[in-house]
């Protein structure tokens, strides 16, 4: 049996047709020995027939389509076009062989052509890939090298999926300017303090928040200036009309130098600039906070924000801190401790970053070690949920957090908490709730879309009547009959009169809408013939117009 071989280059299609194959042997070890010598491969491997691609957009969409394991148009047709044709109702003799099996299935699926994918074809594959360029006298070397750089950057660009909200990057560059911004502002507000009191030492007793200090140095510039009509003012600032009072007060009998305006207009400037910091530092905060939930949600509800993008930014990304183990993530942090403690051989650190989490806090001295290894082993788990599902949900995070509180409550009270395996199931199942009830959600909302579509076209077809100028002729007849309607009504009346009157004789009660709704037995040839008369004088005219 003929056996062909589909080879996929960066430049286009080839179909190589295997010669000698008896001669060379069905082994593998000297299919691999044959590959290297040229003069003996070029034997038993000649080239059937080569397609080059368009452009590096369609050579682009054929290195997808063949990744993906689907046969294109294009190599359909190539295949049928050079590819022997088998005699109806009978098989081909020969085969094909291909890398990709996936390819292979689909080919025979689509065509019937027998194909194979095994080690012995991989090797000739091989000698065809090795010796390409030598096969196809057109083709040279530095072109092949070109085309396939080109490919494998726009194909390595395609196949990773970009998604800007995930990027862990960001967090990483938000956490170390916050912990760059708190030294600073810290530093900052201790110089406000020293540069302030000189003029006012009495204020530092008073407020002991430094954004505080920072706006009452802002606003009070000369103490001299205090009076009682500030209070108002620095109850606001402050919030507390006690303090308020103590500051003015304070100010009267204030021990302080006087300062030159010069000297108080850069206190000013100084402190606004440090109150600006602070303002830029809660921006920042907020800002990390809704990135935490959009990268690593399940982190964040279970050991918060900071400690969450502090451990993504010590591992480098939250794909680092996945393929962290439990052992390592718990000391994550405590390098330098650990180092020391194996060259001493001393006891190893129990906690890094992690013992910022209000958990380690909560437990006692005894079970701090306990409860830090608990605690990294179910930010191991969250960490790897966030990072390789597709869907963003808090479920898993909130439920290992009750884990961990249940594991505290253990450790104090001795209640026996949930097994795993339990709590897993019930955050799996209140997630698929959580998806059927968007589902439902997703098809009402699209059904009162319908009705409302359906709504305004009734609206609309109930509104062109009015808005068309010419009527047609079924809306003339409906016109011409309230006209006969409205010229009906005299006579109505009066035979309604006569019988009001005679009920009236009789002592009966009145009942207008059955009298209103019969008409006389005369009146009805009556109107039938003047609307007959009108309609014929309106054809007439119409005639003559």
């Amino acid at each position: 049996m003929a056996l062909y071989l589909l080879f996929e280059s960066a430049s286009g299609y080839g179909l190589f047709h295997a010669y000698g194959i008896d001669e060379i042997g069905q082994s593998v070890d000297a299919v691999r020995a044959s590959v290297v010598d040229l003069d003996r491969f070029g034997k038993a491997v000649k080239l059937a027939a080569f397609t080059p691609f368009s452009s590096a957009v369609d050579a682009l969409n054929q290195c997808n389509a063949i990744s993906e394991g689907i046969m294109t148009d294009e190599l359909r047709s190539f295949l049928e076009l050079n590819l022997p044709k088998p005699k109806e109702g009978k098989k081909a003799k020969y085969s094909l062989g291909v890398v990709e099996p996936k390819v292979g299935s689909h080919i025979s699926e689509v065509t019937g052509i027998p194909c194979q994918s095994n080690e012995f074809v991989q090797e000739l594959l091989r000698g065809v890939r090795l010796h390409f360029d030598r096969f196809i006298s057109e083709l040279k070397k530095s072109d092949l090298e070109k085309a396939q750089l080109g490919l494998g950057h726009s194909y390595s660009r395609a196949k990773v999926k970009f998604n800007v909200n995930r990027v862990d990057n960001m967090v990483i560059q938000a956490i170390f300017l916050l912990d760059t911004l708190d030294k600073d502002i810290n530093s900052f507000s201790m110089r406000v303090r020293e540069w302030f009191s000189w003029h006012f030492p009495e204020l530092v007793k008073i407020v002991n928040d430094n954004y505080i200090y920072a706006k009452l140095a802002n606003y009070i510039k000369d103490k001299s200036e205090l009076a009682e009509k500030d209070i108002p003012t620095l109850a606001d600032l402050i919030g507390d009309e006690d303090k308020a009072k103590e500051v003015v007060e304070a100010a009267k009998a204030s021990m302080g130098q006087d300062l030159s305006e010069v000297d108080l207009i850069n206190v000013k400037q100084f402190a606004q600039r440090v109150m600006n910091l602070s303002e830029y530092r809660k921006n920042l905060y907020e800002y990390l906070v809704t990135k935490m939930n959009d990268i690593a949600p399940n982190l964040t509800s279970l050991i918060g924000e900071v400690v969450g993008a502090r451990l993504i930014s010590h591992a480098g990304s939250l794909s680092n801190l996945a393929k962290c183990p439990a052992s390592t993530l718990q000391i994550l942090g405590a390098e330098k401790a650990l180092f020391r403690a194996l060259k001493t051989r001393g006891n190893t650190p129990k906690y890094g970053l992690i013992f910022h989490s209000s958990f380690i806090g909560r437990a006692s001295t005894k079970n701090k070690g306990r409860m830090a290894r608990y605690l990294a082993n179910k930010c191991s788990i969250a960490s790897r949920i966030d990072c390789y599902s597709d869907s963003a949900t808090t479920v898993f995070g909130q439920k290992l957090r009750e884990q961990v509180e249940e594991r505290l409550d253990f450790y104090d009270k001795g209640v026996a908490p949930r097994k795993n395996l339990d709590v897993m199931k019930a955050a799996i199942d209140s997630m698929t709730n959580d998806v059927d009830d968007d589902e439902k959600v997703d098809a009402s909302a699209k059904k009162s879309k319908k009705k409302k579509s359906k709504a305004d076209g009734d609206a609309m077809d109930l509104d062109k009547p009015s808005n068309d100028g010419e009527a047609e002729p079924g809306t003339e007849k409906k016109k011409k009959k309230k006209k006969h309607k409205l010229e009906e009504p005299p006579e109505e009346v009066n035979g309604a009169a006569h019988a009001n009157g005679d009920a009236e004789e009789n002592g009966t009660p009145k009942k207008k809408k059955k009298k209103n709704r019969e008409v006389p037995e005369d009146a009805e040839p009556k109107t039938a013939t003047e609307g007959k008369k009108k309609k014929k004088k309106k054809s007439k005219a119409e005639d003559e117009e």
